[in-house]
């Protein structure tokens, strides 16, 4: 199963906890190096840390997805520390939900800066690298919310719909280089990101909801590891999380 895993370098962004933290540990104990960001540099220290104790290779690098320069330096951290990044998997995301009446403007900056800038910003760090190597894989995070839209998430929606609108140019305009482009859209999964939503009733609402259909992160970093396992020549575009929360 981990046959294109091995030796892989994985660049993961949203790394402190969630769905980056289950992915680094699933694809360290597959032979991957990875290379952590994300604001909080205690934890993804941490993590490393843990990782090189259990025989794995990892590296924490403190990134705050919003600043370019810093994302930026995170993948030119991972090429000068191992020579070349394999796959970036941008999955930093931020999910504060509330109706559009309620004006969380603030909330609707952080979300585009996070969900989308954040994304354009891991693509701009990598491109270079991966056209130069002319190879490369890169794994945008996305949503069920990316194929629907449902009230109280409307800002949250938009922002995933345009993470598929801008993988997919990626894909098309990235071929000639071989760089691989894979969306990921999962359902609701049991993390940190509901803390995020600042509106009590609705955190509370969407807690209780969560619980009784949610996957756990171990399911999206499996499928992190389908789409890396697959021959570079395989281009997996897009993997939802159906309402029954099974991968296809």
């Amino acid at each position: 199963m981990s046959e294109n895993i091995k030796n892989k370098v994985v660049v993961i962004t949203g790394a402190s906890s969630g769905l980056g933290e289950a992915t680094a540990r699933h694809l360290a104990a597959q032979g991957a190096t990875v290379v952590l960001g994300a604001r909080r540099a205690d934890r993804i220290e941490a993590l490393a840390a843990e990782l090189t104790a259990a025989g794995h290779n990892a590296f924490a690098v403190s990134t705050d997805v919003t600043e370019r320069a810093q994302v930026k330096n995170l993948v030119d951290t991972a090429v000068k520390e191992y020579g070349r990044v394999d796959v970036v998997l941008n999955n930093a995301g931020l999910m504060p939900l509330a109706p559009l009446e309620r004006l969380k403007i603030d909330e609707w900056d952080r979300m585009i800066d996070v969900n989308i800038k954040g994304v354009l910003y891991g693509i701009a760090a990598a491109l270079p690298h991966m056209q130069a190597q002319k190879s490369g894989h890169i794994i945008n995070v996305s949503s069920v919310y990316g194929h629907v839209v449902d009230p109280g998430a409307t800002v949250y929606c938009a922002t995933k719909h345009a993470v598929r609108a801008i993988s997919e140019g990626l894909r098309k305009e990235a071929k000639p280089y071989n760089i691989r482009t894979t969306t990921i859209s999962p359902g609701a999964v049991s993390t940190e990101l509901l803390e995020h939503i600042s509106e009590k009733d609705i955190q509370e609402g969407t807690k209780e909801f969560v619980s009784k259909i949610a996957i756990g992160p171990g399911t999206f970093a499996r499928a992190v590891a389908f789409a890396i396992n697959e021959p570079d020549d395989v281009d997996i575009n897009e993997i939802l999380f159906r309402p029954t929360l099974q991968p296809v």
